[in-house]
């Protein structure tokens, strides 16, 4: 298959639409605006609705909708109009509605910047909404991994009946990569006999709510989807990983941040340090288990994250206290560079960091 050159943010609406995608309800905001421009003219020519909603809240409600009908539906936004749609995530997750929901990272805290981010780690991963649910999350380092993971995500969604997160950042929103695209994986996808599409008189209708009035009731709804959430942790888990069994030093990164990063592990190995990497795909379910190969050689891991640091929660709990954690970080939309990266590299390797 032929590969196309496309922006991030345009090949997150033709990867959708080549998924089945059918309704896009969205709202526009850098660094994320050409998703909802692309599909408002890709989308009606393949057959599906665009509807610019008048707030991102709306948005997120039309989605509940449509997926509660049984279509396959998006919505995309950046940062705080992604905090803007808490509460229809938490919605949907309680009423077991799939969806596919993207968020072009940018700098915050509030309006922040337009600058690229992955501030909302906490956000994707803990769940923004009140109650318990969670989130399958893909953290794509590539456009086409874009494609690859928007596509999976649709399948992942009707699988498990719940919403499905992409936590890009603006840079891959706005880079240009050459992608290809494939066709769906999933061949055991389950009837939505669930759907509220009607019944002709032919049966009882649907109900879809996340409303149970009574504890009992409620907690044995709760149970159903942790049962479901722990499925996720056991079956979903993506990352990759290399060079952990003799590492000097171990660097954490996803994203385009991990882009980054293995440009400073490749000076760190001309300088004769061993370094290794874990890069988590999916940010949640966490790749815990794969830490517990790193060697006993390591003096340190390193996670590296346009942030504070909220990725060291999961990378502290994977690491189980074996070795130090360090952190490299940039904030309000600057992008870590392999310089900073390899001069802390070479600290933890020499033991003075």
């Amino acid at each position: 298959m032929a590969k196309v050159l496309m922006k991030g943010n345009e090949a997150v609406g033709a990867a959708a639409i080549k998924a089945g995608c059918k309704y896009f309800f969205g709202y526009p905001i850098t660094p994320s605006s050409e998703i909802p421009e692309y599909m408002s003219k890709a989308l009606p020519e393949a057959g599906g609705v665009f509807l610019q909603a008048e707030s991102e809240v709306a948005a997120i409600n039309m989605v509940y909708g449509a997926g509660g009908a049984g279509a396959r539906c998006m919505t995309a936004s950046s940062s705080p109009g992604i905090s803007l749609k808490q509460e229809g995530i938490t919605y949907a997750a309680g009423a077991e509605i799939p969806c596919v929901i993207v968020n072009m990272m940018r700098g915050g805290p509030g309006l922040g910047s337009i600058q690229p981010g992955q501030a909302d780690y906490y956000q994707s991963t803990r769940g923004g909404g009140n109650g318990d649910y969670r989130t399958l999350c893909y953290a794509p380092a590539s456009i086409q991994e874009i494609v690859d993971y928007v596509i999976l995500a649709f399948d992942k969604a009707d699988y498990y009946r719940n919403p499905v997160l992409i936590a890009a950042d603006g840079m891959i929103g706005q880079m240009m990569e050459a992608v290809e695209f494939k066709e769906s994986a999933h061949t055991d996808l389950p009837p939505k006999d669930w759907a509220t599409v009607g019944t002709g008189g032919k049966r009882k209708p649907n109900i879809i709510n996340s409303v149970y009035l009574e504890a009992e009731t409620l907690q044995a709804h709760n149970k159903n989807l942790e049962n479901k959430f722990k499925m996720m942790e056991e079956k979903e888990v993506l990352y990759e990983a290399f060079g952990l069994e003799d590492a000097e030093v171990v660097l954490v990164a996803y994203g385009t941040t991990s882009r980054i990063v293995k440009t400073a592990i490749k000076q760190a190995e001309k300088k004769g340090i061993k370094v290794g990497m874990v890069r988590p795909i999916t940010i949640w379910p966490f790749p815990y288990d794969v830490f517990k190969t790193i060697g006993s050689s390591a003096k340190g891991v390193l996670a590296v994250e346009m942030s504070q640091g909220q990725i060291m929660d999961d990378v502290k709990i994977a690491v189980e206290g074996r070795q130090p954690v360090y952190f490299n970080g940039t904030q309000g939309g600057m992008v870590p560079t392999p310089a900073s990266i390899l001069a802390d590299i070479e600290k933890i390797a020499g033991g003075t960091k």
